[in-house]
């Protein structure tokens, strides 16, 4: 594997791992508090936000 392929999966894995553990989150809170995806949709976002985030402090900065 080149750099530029391991980049691609770490982009991967991040978007990937921001959606679920944040709209896993958001759908639990949904069930406990009765509900109707209200939450899901916030986690889903905010997960997407943050991953976004992650990938331009860890790939889309540019230094110097």
């Amino acid at each position: 594997m080149n750099k530029d392929e391991n980049a691609l999966w770490s982009i991967f894995g991040y978007l990937l791992s921001g959606l679920l553990v944040w709209g896993g989150i958001g759908y639990f809170v949904d069930r406990w508090l009765g509900y109707d995806r209200v939450f899901t949709l916030v986690g889903l976002l905010l997960g997407m936000g943050s991953a976004l985030y992650l990938v331009w402090l860890r790939f889309g900065r540019h230094s110097g």
